[in-house]
Parts: C-alpha cells; structure tokens; sequence
C-alpha cells in the first residue's frame, strides 16, 4: 500500500516544503552563468556639444559601461545612487519574464533613494540581440546615464552569419544644450520642449568616435537611437550595410545604403571593409524635422592613406513613403535559430486567432491651461505608490482596473492613473492609430510582438486583408508614421504590470503613457517570480514586510 502524503504539521515542516519548492524552481536558473556589476551613479560635467552640463555618469563614464551576455545569464547589477534626488535605472527590450519588479519604471518600483541602493537581479531569458538601458525617472534620461546591452547567442546555437571580425555599439540620438532640469521645468511649466540642439554618437559630436577596421573583414554595428525626440537616419560613406537583426530576431539578410532607426529602437548591420583603405563617415542625421541635423563618426581602416574621396551618401528624402517601404521590406528569418535551437518561424504567428483588439490613438491636448499628451483621451499621471506594489499588497485607491479603454473615446482629454486589465495567455490584436503630423514610436516593456501592418489613412477591419501572417518581424518597440496606424500581434505569456508608453519623451513625460496589468489567478511562482527581499518600499507601502522567509 503506498503512503498518502500528510501536509506538513509544523512550521519548521511548511518552511522546508517553501524551500524545496523554491530551489526546484530556481534550479534551471542556477544552472546559467552569473555576470555581477556594481554601479555608481553620480552627476558630472559633461561637454557632448562643447557646452558645459550636468550629466549622468556611472562609474565616470557617459555613455555608461555596456553589459555583454549570452542568453540565460543572470545579470546582478548593484545600483548606489550618489544623485541627490532618486532616481531608476530600467532595461529597454529585456523582457524580465515573471519578474516586473525588475522593470526600472516607476510604475513597478520603488526609487532608489538618494544615498541608497538596489540590486537588480535579471536573467536574460530566451533572448539575444541589441538592448540598452537608461534612466527612467524624472527627465533623467536627457541626462545621459544610458549604455549598451549585447546578448550573443549561446556557442552550440546556429547564428545565420559567419562570426564578424569586431562587434560594435553605436547610441545615438538627438541632445539638448539645456540641462535636464530646464527641460524638465519647461514641460512642467506647460510648454513643449524648443529643437534638439545636435546628436550624439556614443555621447560625443562631430568626429568624436573612431572605429577601426582591417581592410577585407567584416563586422557588427549594433545602433541604438537613445534620444527623446527625433528618429534617426545611418548611413556609412561607400558603405552598405547587412541588416541582420532587430531588436531581439534575426532578419532576412537584405542590404540598404542607409536605415531608419526610430527613437527606442535597435538595429544590427553588418560592413564589409572592402573599400580602399581610408577614413569613411559614418553619417547619423534627423528624419522628418526642420532643420536636419547631422554628426559623424569616423569608420577608419588601419592602413588607412587619408580621408575617403568617395563622396559621402545623401539623406533620404523627407517623404515618409521611403521609410514605411523599408519597414514593410524587414522581415523575420523563419529558418534562423533565435534564442533556442529550434527556427524562429516554428511559431506560427499567424494562425493563432486572436482573443481581443485593443486600438490606442495618441493626442495632443490641454489640461488646465497646460500641454498634456494622452491615450484614448487619458493623459497619465503616477500614483503615490508604484502601481505593481500597491497591486501585490491589495492597497485601495491607486489605480482602477480597467480605467484605460480599448478603443479611442472621441472626448476630452482628462487626467488619470490609467490601467488596462488583461489575462495571461490571451492573444491580442493591437492598432496604434496616429492622427497627427508626427512619427509615433511605442515601447511596450516586458514583451515582443509581431508588427503584421502599417499604413497611412484610418484602420478599419479590412485593413487586416493585408496584414503580413507569415514573416513579419518580431520586436519590443515600433513606429507609427504621421496621419498612419500600425498593427501588431502579441501573446501575453508574461504576468506583471507593464508600461506602455511613447518613446517621445517629453510626450510619455506629459501623459502618453499607460500599464497593461497582465493577470493569472493561479497565483504561482510558475507565472510570476515573488516579490523580491532587497524591494524597495514606498508611498502607502511604506512599513510594510516584502517576504517572510
């Protein structure tokens, strides 16, 4: 007769129940390399544009140091923050599967105060590609304190390309000559932010990079736009660019003379040095603005005899067609491995029915004399606690569930902590509607999604009949040109609450923005990591224990 197993009769017996339960969860995890970094964030001057601010460094370094990784590693990176005022840091495309107390927004965790610290602790499950991290509180990200993250594949996992020679990063994006905190007054005054002043490759001006290459070889470029108000254009002086992946997939492997990188997104190309050894520009300049601003970078071979005589390529044209045409002709690399072994197209996207349509129109408004940005008519505004902790504490009054609709209202923008209510493993159908004359770029934090459309007029049902079901491009932020809307397919396969927000700054600082609460009433630690020990505690959650044991 076999022995029917008792529930534990102590607490000493429920205590090493918790632990076996625990150790067996975090047993693959424990498996994977761990990489440990200690940051300190401090403010310093900085002259990006030969004016002297007040930017972000850590540990001395603008742009800060860059993460390498390889799938699955367990990232520790201990913040001390030396600001005077808090501040987060959070990880642009790094999916945090079942843990948003890691995301680095305001929305899920408490500020590191002034003189404290935190300790994140991520794995970069199930992922490769080009990231970056930044700071997301306040205006700080105007300030610099951003940097690289590169995640290669692990070495018995196919990558569609031979290993390149050098594998580089390049942030760029548009800069201010005014602090932060003008910046940020400004907008708090009611205003919208004057034109960018420059741009900056890897926090420095014209000329101010040098990557050196050995003729007859190739390599990686990694770009990231890392700005807060303009996309960008890249372009290489005799130079054609591999593209290869974006944002986390690789890409069927076409060749451009330059690319589109709208603000928040990352691209990776590959550059033959085939050309007669000399100095080339490596062009970064603004799409869709009046002025155009441009910098450089210098692609120097290391037998080079002087500057290149090529002349150097020309921008695009201002007209959107080029770039919509060149983000339809991106698309996914159904035979390639990603993360896994097995193909990126043994997902069937496309066959799935999807459980809902949710459509967000973006907006400009005015709210009690002031400039606000909104979505469906709802301009956000943050609680006085994080909404994940007030969520996981069950503590009235801080946001409502539900209170961001699926669909554009038509009325009146109005101020609220906005939060749409979703369940874990629906499969939704999203359509990003812009009505304006600006290019929209929409990050969602803790996913990637499928971009299956993009078109100029109104989005009607019939607009699905062109929708790209096979190959379309998986990624973690998009675009949505002027007078235009995008669509996109996503599984919501990952429990937390996440941000959805404009990579505009200065319009996700005024109230583009909103969370997706994505629930499971299984209440497992299968779905969703518990509360970390070391979580920072605020607002009405001040006081409060994070975990017993």
């Amino acid at each position: 007769m076999g022995r029917r197993m008792e529930a534990p009769s102590s607490p000493a017996s429920l205590v090493l129940v918790v632990v076996l339960l625990a150790s067996l969860l975090l047993q693959a995890r424990a498996d994977d390399p761990y990489r440990f970094y200690t940051w300190n964030v401090t403010f310093g001057d900085i002259y990006p544009l030969g004016v002297k601010q007040e930017g972000i460094l850590i540990n001395g370094q603008f742009p800060g140091p860059q993460i390498d990784a390889v799938t699955n590693d367990n990232i520790i990176v201990n913040v001390f923050n030396n600001l005077p005022v808090p501040f987060l840091l959070s990880w642009q495309g790094i999916q945090q599967r079942r843990s948003s107390w890691q995301d680095g927004v305001y929305g899920t965790n408490c500020p590191i105060p002034p003189g404290g610290n935190f300790t994140y602790n991520m794995q970069f499950k199930d992922q490769i590609g080009t990231y970056y991290y930044f700071p997301s509180l306040l205006f700080h990200k105007a300030a610099g304190g951003y940097g690289g993250i590169r995640v290669l594949s692990r070495p018995r996992i196919p990558v569609p390309f031979d290993p390149p020679a050098g594998d580089f990063t390049i942030l760029a994006g548009d800069w201010f000559k005014l602090n932060h905190t003008d910046l940020k007054g400004i907008l708090d005054s009611g205003n919208d932010l004057p034109f960018p002043d420059g741009l900056l490759i890897n926090g420095q001006g014209w000329n101010g990079n040098r990557f050196t290459v050995d003729q007859g070889k190739t390599y990686r470029f990694r770009v990231s736009n890392v700005g807060i108000a303009t996309s960008v254009n890249i372009r290489i002086q005799g130079h054609s660019m591999l593209l290869v992946e974006v944002e986390g997939s690789h890409t069927m492997q076409s060749t451009y003379t330059s690319i589109d990188v709208h603000l928040g997104q990352s691209y990776s190309f590959l550059v033959t040095a085939d050309q007669p050894p000399a100095d080339y520009s490596i062009i970064v300049s603004t799409r869709f603005t009046t002025p155009v601003l441009t910098t450089t970078a210098i692609l120097h071979y290391s037998n080079s005899n002087g500057a290149a005589t090529v002349p150097p390529p020309a921008a695009p044209t201002v007209e959107i067609d080029f770039s919509l045409n060149q983000a339809r002709s991106i698309r996914w690399n159904l035979t390639a491995s990603g993360p896994r072994p097995n193909p990126q197209g043994s997902y069937h996207y496309g066959l799935v029915n999807t459980t809902r349509t949710i459509r967000l129109a973006n907006s400009r408004a005015t709210i009690n004399g002031k400039l606000r940005y909104a979505v469906n008519s709802i301009s956000f505004i943050p609680a006085d606690t994080p909404l994940k902790v007030a969520d996981f504490y069950k503590i009235p009054g801080v946001f409502m569930l539900g209170s961001m609709p699926d669909n554009p209202t038509g009325g009146g923008a109005y101020l609220q902590t906005s939060v749409m209510a979703a369940n874990m493993r629906d499969y939704v159908e999203v359509i990003f509607e812009n009505t304006e004359n600006f290019v929209q770029s929409w990050h969602i934090d803790g996913y990637a999604f499928w971009v299956v459309g993009m078109d100029g007029g109104q989005w009607t049902p019939a607009s699905r009949q062109g929708y790209n079901l096979r190959d379309a491009i998986a990624r973690y932020t998009l675009q949505v040109y002027p007078q235009s809307w995008t669509a996109i397919y996503m599984p919501l396969d990952n429990v937390g609450m996440w941000n959805v927000r404009s990579e505009s700054w200065a319009r996700q600082y005024l109230g583009q923005q909103f969370y997706l609460r994505v629930y499971s009433p299984v209440n497992s630690w299968r779905d969703e990591n518990p509360i970390p020990k070391n979580a920072l505690l605020c607002g009405r959650a001040s006081g409060r224990r994070t975990r017993p044991l």
